[in-house]
């Protein structure tokens, strides 16, 4: 296994800190700025939507540069972001932060993805992607328990300190562990990239991200309310319980890189199928302690191990201009975490209960499946209209 792969790795962590942790850190956050919870709460919108326009815009602009000098620049990025929130003397400039940090999140993850795959043989590509996916579900499993707990003992404040240096010493890494990828000598430009995006199969898989994501968040946005006020655990368990579906993501993202590597869309056809049936029976027994236990492991697991063979697809099918359709990938992720979030809270809104995002993300799964079914389908066809674009596709699934 290269060691730039570990590297990119712990980029890959401290992002995945960053996005996540705030939400254990919002009622400190809050007291410390003077604002509601609910204004508190949009440091997490803005920065979901701030990954969305970073994905696209920056992963454009740098698609003619050398992919390592623009992945220490983005960590730079990174490293500036999280140190003006830590320094912020308001909300406004501490915002401001949150949205330099995520704009460096799309690109990194979609220019990553291209360097990981690039730095082993073709047959391990799916594997080189989880390794470095491997520091995102790591950042949910540890990191964020640990910078919630650092927090609350010595001001959330100290946690961006921390997430700050983690991205210095991702800087080193990338810059001593990474090697210049290899190329084929094809001018790379935005022209060529955004070739990519003629192909429907391309279109089909960042839909399929988008829905399958969304159907997960749209469950785990809300899973503190229904652990607590279904399941009838106490608040104090919620974080430990939180790590289990943490393990869950770790397990799922290994095996599901290691199955895409044989076929990317079966593997993504059984993971995805089985994701619908686990939010399906948690809806069902979303009042037993045990079985919600075990639900939020195989939820985790199904749920993140689509992640290798989703990045695999989108790259796969982008042919020779790989890198924007990996950043609109990690675009469509956001999207997905933005729509699961919006679809769970009406169903609270409108008096269905704590168990209606479970239904609705199961629903929103449950179209995913469709739509790959389709996509895999065509893929299997020498040539297929999608969309009203006319390609030809050979049978890689």
């Amino acid at each position: 296994m290269p060691l730039g792969l570990i590297a990119l790795a712990i980029g890959a962590f401290g992002i995945g800190l960053t996005e996540f942790v705030i939400m254990g850190l919002l009622p400190e956050v809050a007291a410390d700025f003077g604002v509601t919870e609910a204004t508190a709460g949009w440091l997490i919108s803005g920065y979901a939507l701030s990954v969305v326009v970073g994905a696209l815009g920056l992963t454009a602009a740098t698609t003619r540069l050398p992919r390592k000098p623009v992945l220490l620049g983005l960590v730079v990025l990174f490293v500036a972001g999280n140190a003006l929130t830590a320094l912020a003397p308001d909300y406004s400039v501490a915002m401001i932060g949150r949205i330099i940090a995520a704009l460096c999140h799309g690109a990194f993850f979609g220019i990553g993805s291209v360097v990981a795959a690039d730095l082993v043989a073709p047959e391990k590509k799916g594997r080189a992607i989880a390794i470095m996916f491997t520091g995102l579900t790591a950042a949910n499993v540890f990191g964020v328990p640990f910078g919630t707990f650092l927090g609350q003992q010595f001001g959330w404040r100290s946690t961006f300190w921390v997430i700050s240096a983690i991205g210095v010493i991702a800087f080193a890494g990338i810059a001593v562990l990474v090697t210049a990828p290899k190329t084929t000598g094809a001018q790379v430009s935005i022209r060529s990239e955004l070739r990519a995006f003629r192909s429907g199969q391309v279109w089909l898989s960042l839909v399929v991200t988008a829905l399958a994501f969304g159907g997960m968040f749209g469950a785990f946005t809300y899973i503190a309310y229904t652990l607590t006020g279904v399941t009838g655990f106490a608040d104090t368990t919620v974080p430990w319980l939180l790590v289990l579906f943490g393990v869950g993501l770790v397990a799922g993202n290994w095996i599901g890189g290691r199955l895409a590597d044989h076929s990317i869309d079966r593997t993504l056809l059984a993971f995805i199928a089985a994701l619908v049936v686990v939010l399906v029976l948690f809806g069902f027994f979303a009042g037993s302690q045990p079985a919600t236990i075990a639900i939020l492991v195989l939820m985790g697991a199904f749920g993140f191990g689509t992640v290798p063979g989703l990045q695999s697809r989108v790259m796969q099918y982008a042919g020779g201009a790989p890198t924007l359709a990996s950043g609109a990938n990690i675009g469509a992720f956001n999207v997905g975490n933005a729509l699961g979030a919006w679809a769970g809270g009406l169903g609270i809104a409108a008096g269905l209960g704590y168990t209606s995002p479970i239904w609705i993300g199961a629903a929103i799964t449950a179209s995913a499946l469709v739509v790959m079914v389709v996509a895999a389908v065509l893929a299997r066809r020498p040539a297929t209209v999608v969309t009203g674009t006319l390609q030809t596709v050979t049978a890689r699934a």
